[in-house]
């Protein structure tokens, strides 16, 4: 006689970027080895493919393409998911802002932290009076090394690649021009003729774009003071 299958739950949750209900399940046991497995290769592509799949089977709803969702999207999935895998609270190290040294232990309730949108927040950047840049959110490779710290390009040239693969469409009043049909040396090339002020309104765009938040009120036990502390994206949450 065969082993009997465990029932396993299902949650809804809505996706930040769109307000779409989607329905999801916890990691099962098999999942959590995938993902362990990769994170142990400190390979990029093992570790993206891990998330992919272990997310594309955990996400039930048919329809989800978790690589083209947000960054943030994909955080607040992967935060739902082990939430309700291993526990619904997580226990940071927190350092107070009054000293700059003393490190407080507090819990966090995962459900608790929600995706931040910030006011005035825009996808489109004016470069100057005829010419705009329309920016498409960062979606898993950004993800994954964001939160699980792989080795990269240096700051300045990580930077560029993302950019690149952000630009979704350059257009004036007359034409335009789709990212998809532009090769990635194209794409380099134009944005190494941005000026100055132009780069400082795209990184605006990734400043402000919507991200895992959750503040903390802290005693510090040695000088009493109280302070806020806010801990912004998902690696915040289990670094």
């Amino acid at each position: 006689m065969p082993l009997p299958k465990i029932n396993t739950p299902t949650y809804e949750l809505v996706l930040p970027s769109n307000n779409k209900k989607i329905k999801y399940r916890p990691f099962l046991v098999r999942e959590e080895k995938i993902l362990i497995l990769a994170l142990e290769s400190e390979d990029s592509k093992q570790i993206t493919d891990a998330v992919v799949e272990i997310l594309s089977e955990c996400v039930l709803t048919k329809g989800v393409d978790i690589n083209t969702l947000p960054t943030f999207d994909i955080e607040y999935i992967f935060l739902n998911v082990r939430s309700r895998s291993v526990g619904e609270s997580v226990e940071v190290s927190v350092t107070c802002p009054d000293d700059g040294k003393t490190a407080v232990e507090m819990v966090v309730n995962l459900d608790d932290i929600k995706v931040k949108k910030t006011r005035g927040h825009k996808d489109t950047i004016k470069l100057d009076d005829t010419l705009s840049m329309k920016l498409r959110y960062p979606s898993i490779k950004q993800f994954v090394e964001n939160n699980f710290e792989v080795d990269s390009d240096s700051a300045v040239a990580q930077s560029l690649s993302m950019l690149a693969s952000c630009i979704d469409m350059i257009y004036n009043d007359e034409e335009s021009w789709e990212a998809n049909d532009c090769s990635k040396e194209e794409l380099d090339e134009f944005i190494e003729q941005l000026n100055t002020k132009q780069f400082k309104e795209v990184e605006k765009f990734f400043e402000t774009m919507p991200k895992l938040s959750h503040t903390l009120k802290v005693v510090n036990p040695t000088t009493e003071v109280e302070s806020e502390v806010v801990l912004e994206g998902l690696a915040s949450f289990f670094s």
